[in-house]
């Protein structure tokens, strides 16, 4: 198997890829980056010129951005059965709502806590358009449950449900029935667990 790192920090994105890898179940490394000190150093900087985590090295492949690392490594382990399978129509829903939670979720919850204007005035131009329109499409996808392309559990859960979760803890998502079911439901999986065990363990602790 070829060698897997994670660079990462426990107050970042990392731990949605963090999670996934321990819902893969495979070996992997971890490296810790320090903010504003090893994270813009010149050997990382040449894996991410954008100086930010997550990313992961497989091999002598890079790849960044958190959603696509998600979709990267379900399909290097598709024998985990983390993605659908490309010619079920499971599959463009996984696309679809991977996509939809790293563009407009985004994009709408960002602009919430920066309280950036998005209105009728200029909604057309902006990926997210209205905010209660982003949260709606969310929840729609949402009711075909229990996960969110359907019955199987996929790393697109993983990515939007890390999205829900802490929309909701910084307030930057509303608190809807659908969002506290969806996100109470994946919380419980061990994995979910062992990657939360294992980063709050990195976390700074009190003098």
């Amino acid at each position: 198997m070829k060698p897997l790192t994670l660079y990462t920090n426990p107050q970042s994105r990392g731990r949605i890829i963090r999670w996934l890898l321990e819902e893969l179940n495979v070996p992997y490394d971890v490296k810790v980056m320090q903010y504003g000190s090893d994270i813009k150093t010149a050997n990382f900087l040449a894996l991410n010129p954008m100086g930010k985590v997550p990313v992961i090295t497989h091999g002598d492949v890079v790849v960044t951005e958190a959603a696509a690392i998600c979709a990267y490594l379900a399909d290097q382990f598709a024998e985990k059965q983390l993605a659908p399978k490309p010619d079920s129509a499971e599959r463009a829903a996984y696309y679809r709502w991977l996509f939809f939670a790293a563009g407009p979720l985004e994009m709408a919850t960002t602009a919430k806590a920066y309280n950036w204007r998005i209105d009728a005035d200029n909604a057309q131009a902006v990926g997210c358009g209205i905010y209660a329109d982003t949260l709606n499409a969310l929840e729609t996808a949402l009711a075909k449950g229990p996960y969110i392309c359907g019955e199987q559990f996929t790393a697109a859960d993983v990515y939007v449900g890390s999205h829900i979760e802490w929309g909701m803890m910084f307030e930057t998502l509303e608190k809807r029935p659908a969002f506290i079911e969806y996100v109470q439901r994946l919380q419980t999986r061990p994995a979910a667990i062992k990657a939360n065990e294992l980063d709050d363990a990195l976390l700074p602790q009190p003098a």
